[in-house]
């Protein structure tokens, strides 16, 4: 009898160990797995940062109201990208990146709303008072890290990729020394965290330069752009 519950005993343990073996290569997926990255906005900036990150392995989704115009893009891309509308792209998203006129955002942050709640959103939009009109005097004087959470509520906010222009996106993230720095505030530690590893991969330095509030210093028109490397934007920004 005490055979028996012996062997019994061994071979629930070597099942276990089968089981644990079996389960290893689901677990380092699991782990290694990239962040879904939807983009409401696909123009210059939007499609130079999914070029980016499909190259980089994440999977992406470009959308616009009319998909044609995205298609091919997705297709040069490769199999990391696809297509939908802009609440699609929303609700794919891990992490949502809106790249749309400024004048855009309040609708952005009223249609998506649902979509976008509690999910980290990357802000790459600069007010822009001939294009966008006088909806952007108050971020101007107060700052889009003030104003933007009003825009797009309920989301984990990061000010990014604002100070990179568009045609020099794909081009700097090339650059092997010497690389661009990227700054980043938010009020939301993890997302920030995430964001970094983002503007990592994508081939700049993430600058974090602090809260929400802490965007005016790198807002349009301050001084910051595409070209310093990440020691420049801390020096110009007196972050040690």
């Amino acid at each position: 009898m005490q055979s028996t519950l012996n062997l019994r005993r061994r071979f629930l343990r070597a099942g276990g160990c089968l089981l644990s073996v079996a389960m290893l290569p689901q677990v380092l997926f699991a782990q290694s797995a990239k962040l879904k990255i939807g983009f409401i906005g696909a123009g210059r900036i939007g499609g130079g940062l999914a070029r980016l990150w499909g190259a980089a392995g994440y999977p992406v989704m470009l959308s616009a109201r009319e998909l044609g115009p995205v298609q091919e893009l997705a297709a040069q891309i490769g199999p990391n990208a696809k297509v939908g509308t802009p609440g699609e792209a929303a609700a794919f998203g891990d992490v949502v990146v809106v790249t749309v006129p400024y004048s855009a955002l309040p609708q952005v942050g009223h249609d998506y709303a649902s979509e976008l709640k509690g999910k980290i959103v990357l802000d790459t939009c600069n007010p822009n008072v001939q294009r966008d009109g006088p909806m952007t005097q108050e971020a101007l004087q107060k700052g889009t890290g003030v104003m933007d959470p009003i825009y797009l509520p309920g989301t984990r906010l990061v000010r990014a990729f604002s100070t990179v222009g568009a045609a020099l996106l794909v081009p700097l993230a090339q650059r092997k020394e010497g690389r661009t720095g990227v700054p980043l505030a938010s009020d939301d530690k993890e997302a920030l965290k995430i964001a970094a590893q983002l503007v990592r991969d994508a081939g700049f330095d993430p600058v974090i330069v602090g809260g929400l509030s802490t965007a005016q210093s790198f807002d349009s028109g301050h001084g910051i752009h595409g070209t310093m490397t990440a020691s420049e934007v801390r020096a110009a920004l007196a972050i040690k």
